[in-house]
């Protein structure tokens, strides 16, 4: 197996004990993230290189961000072995995560009744605050975890959906 096909996640499963519901958009777009991401990302242990595939668990706590790495046992480690735990305090990104919530519910609501051109604006933003978010989580991450833009971006939808308490 050569190092391109270690470095990806290839399970990813998210804590949701504290979940009590979420509306259809919000479960649309977990979904939709979570599929995106195992079709296609990058994503490698800093320490480990060598290590992968792997399988995530993410969850808060605390307000910080715990991604459970765990082998897939293909290459290094037995299947479901915790490789690494890490940690990130999510303080740089809780007002852009409650900005990005706005925003989405804006989007939500003019796809119902507004104008192309008004959603599309919209959109614009939303994007830009994604963009943000997973610039911030990828540079925050950087020295424990190697993850491309897309990864990141889907990494951060997962992370704000994992916010939304019911």
């Amino acid at each position: 197996m050569g190092a391109g096909e270690r470095a990806r996640v290839v399970g990813i499963k998210l804590d949701e004990r504290t979940v009590i519901r979420r509306n259809p958009d919000i479960e649309h777009e977990r979904s939709v993230a979570i599929f995106d991401l195992l079709d296609e990302n990058l994503f490698r242990l800093v320490a480990r290189p060598e290590a992968g595939p792997f399988r995530l668990q993410l969850g808060i706590e605390d307000n910080r961000l715990i991604m459970t790495v765990e082998s897939d046992g293909e290459s290094v480690g037995t299947p479901n072995e915790q490789l690494d735990k890490v940690t990130l305090p999510l303080a740089a990104l809780r007002k852009l995560i409650r900005d990005y919530f706005l925003v989405c519910e804006n989007y939500y609501a003019a796809i119902r009744s507004a104008t192309p051109s008004q959603i599309e604006a919209i959109d614009m933003g939303r994007r830009s605050l994604h963009n943000e978010g997973a610039e911030i989580l990828r540079h925050r991450l950087a020295d424990k975890v190697e993850i491309d833009h897309g990864t990141s971006r889907r990494l951060f939808t997962l992370i704000c959906v994992l916010h939304i308490r019911g």
